[in-house]
Formats: C-alpha cells, sequence, structure tokens
C-alpha cells in the first residue's frame, strides 16, 4: 500500500497539504496525523484521497511507539512525510513559561526529527519528505527567540538528511515561507500582550505557500523551497548582511504595527 504521513493535519499548512497533495503523488490513503479527532474526520470530505485519521499527541512518548507499531504492522510505502506539526510564541523570553519552550523544541525539532527516523525505513527510491520551516530559520528573531532557533535546526537538519539520504533516492526538502494566515497566530500572541511583535510585512495564503512547496518537491531539485519574491529578496539579504544589522531591523520594525488585525481565528 502507497501512503502518504502529514502531521500537524488538523489545521494550517498542515490540513492544506491534505487538501492538496493527491495532485503530485499517488497514493492509496493519507495518514493524517493529529491530536483533535474531530478535526481529522472533516478532512474526509476535502480531498479525493481516502484519508485514515491517525489520533495522537507527537508530545507523548507513547505517540511514537503506536505509530512504529502501526507501521512495522502494515508495512506500507511511504512515499511522502510532510512534518507540518509544530507552534510558536511571541513575546519576551521571561514572559513565555520555560515549559512551553521546552515544548516548542519537542515538537518542532525532536518529534519531526523522530517521525522522520520512523519512515524512512518504510521509503523506496523517488519518496520524498517535506520539512515545514520558517522564514525565521535564516537569522536570530528576538521576541521569537526560541521558534527561530527550533526553525534554524530544521532547515540545517533536512539540508544535511537530503545529502545522506541522496544514496538511497530519497529526498528531503525543507519549506520555509514567510507570514501565513494560519491558526499558528491562536497560540503566537498569547504571550504578546506587550505587542513585542507587531509588525507582519506580508500575508501570505495557505493554499498557496503549499502550492509553491508541492511544485518545488516534486519539480525541482531545491533542498529549501521559499514562496514569493519578496520573501526570497529578504533571505538573500539575510546572508550578506551582519546578524546584528538584521536584528536592528526586525527590532525597528516592531515599533510601528502593520498586517496585525484579525490574525487569530478565536
Amino acid at each position: 500500500m502507497n501512503i502518504a504521513i502529514v502531521t500537524g493535519a488538523s489545521s494550517g499548512m498542515g490540513r492544506e497539504f491534505v487538501r492538496q497533495l493527491g495532485g503530485y503523488v499517488s497514493v492509496d490513503e493519507i495518514w493524517a496525523v493529529a491530536r483533535r479527532a474531530s478535526a481529522l474526520e472533516t478532512l474526509k470530505a476535502e480531498t479525493s484521497v481516502p484519508v485514515r485519521p491517525i489520533v495522537l499527541d507527537l508530545l507523548e512518548e507513547a505517540s511514537f511507539t503506536e505509530l512504529k507499531a502501526l507501521l512495522e504492522a502494515e508495512k506500507p510505502n511511504v512515499r511522502l512525510l510532510v512534518n507540518a506539526a509544530g507552534f510558536g510564541k511571541f513575546g519576551a523570553y521571561q514572559k513565555i513559561p520555560v515549559e512551553d519552550d521546552c515544548r516548542m523544541i519537542d515538537l518542532n525539532c525532536k518529534a519531526l526529527l523522530r517521525m522522520t527516523r520512523l519512515c524512512v525505513p518504510y521509503m523506496q527510491p523517488g519518496s520524498r519528505i517535506l520539512e515545514l520551516d520558517s522564514l525565521s530559520a535564516f537569522q536570530p528573531v528576538p521576541y521569537i527567540t526560541t521558534y527561530a532557533a527550533t526553525k534554524a535546526f530544521v532547515l540545517s537538519y533536512s539540508r544535511a538528511m537530503n545529502r545522506e539520504l541522496k544514496a538511497k533516492g530519497i529526498r528531503v526538502m525543507a519549506m520555509n515561507p514567510g507570514w501565513v494566515k494560519t491558526e499558528f497566530f491562536n497560540h503566537a500572541f498569547q504571550t504578546n500582550a506587550d505587542n513585542e511583535v507587531r509588525y507582519f510585512n506580508r500575508l501570505y495564503k495557505a493554499k498557496d505557500v503549499v502550492r509553491t512547496g508541492l511544485n518545488d518537491l516534486y519539480h525541482s531539485k531545491k533542498d529549501c523551497s521559499i514562496h514569493g519574491f519578496p520573501i526570497k529578496f529578504q533571505v538573500f539579504l539575510v546572508k550578506l548582511l551582519p546578524h546584528s544589522l538584521v536584528m536592528n531591523t526586525w527590532l525597528n520594525q516592531q515599533k510601528k504595527a502593520k498586517n496585525n488585525e484579525g490574525l487569530t481565528t478565536k
């Protein structure tokens, strides 16, 4: 049985990947992984590919034991893995509970790594892995400190794994969007009471960013996908300029609000 596995599938970018991936890879079933069973059930009506809800919390050790057992029992051919699970928090470091910082590291980094390692043995030449990353991977970002650091890990890990798995015919690509209007902001704003982060230069739609990512994954040799010329240009500049200047520019931008209304769905 050929399958795709998508984590973080109940909302946001993960949900959009489930909707679109049938146009890029032929699979018998999509294993949609997330915590909310009801949200996963409604996905079945949003795609022509059969969806199997896999209700797991990737912050729990037992979830990986359960998924490992399921893979061993069914021995599927994993044609595509999309690691889209993750979250971020905005605000001064001392206002973000240390437990939340550690949870970000556990979900954004450790769970992504474990999902990758679990699935690779069930992949054949031509299989692909998309690791959902962020523009923040390319620079230190004050007041999004831990989240940005986790995304730097994802970028480095993805690029290196792409080289290691090349001999097996398995492709790994990081996807590094700018600001995308999704439920991500529901969590991120919870610790942003003093508006440390309030300037959002451009807001993109999830469906457009996901389309770019899947096109790059299947129709290019990139190890990193970036949606939109303005974001590509920003990454180009960040690579050239000292990080001290980049951080100063970011902090100066936050003094003036832009596109910061209506970003939460609550």
